[in-house]
């Protein structure tokens, strides 16, 4: 038997959904397919996030959806990020390239407009 049990785990990755919500997991299948989609993620090196020692990454991937050190994502969340990655990888300039080129803008008017307040 599988421990933590199917409904504690759904009941683990819902918990954070307030009353009138649509819940983010309803079936096993959704558990089993977050998990073994986190499992293939160990087995091609990330990081676990709890001990997992003598532990396959399969079992890995239960305990730290169990202890809510992973989420599984609603469906609109998902295609958001999907379509976001997406969109930054057509442009080939990520959000945090963006954000960095946005900043040294920012530095080049402020330089500007400082050299040409000293200049008065």
């Amino acid at each position: 038997m599988l421990h933590p049990s199917y409904a504690d785990l759904i009941n683990v990755v819902n918990s954070g959904v307030e009353e009138g919500e649509d819940p983010v997991v309803s079936s096993r299948y959704s558990i089993v397919m977050a998990t073994s989609k986190r499992a293939r993620q160990i087995i091609a090196g990330d990081e676990e996030l709890v001990d997992g020692r003598g532990k396959k990454p399969l079992s890995v991937a239960v305990e730290e959806l169990n202890q809510g050190k992973i989420q599984i994502l609603n469906e609109e969340f998902a295609e958001e990020t999907e379509e976001s990655e997406a969109e930054a990888s057509e442009t080939g300039v990520s959000e945090t390239e963006e954000a960095q080129e946005s900043a040294q803008a920012e530095e080049t008017q402020e330089s500007q407009e400082a050299d040409a307040s000293d200049g008065e």
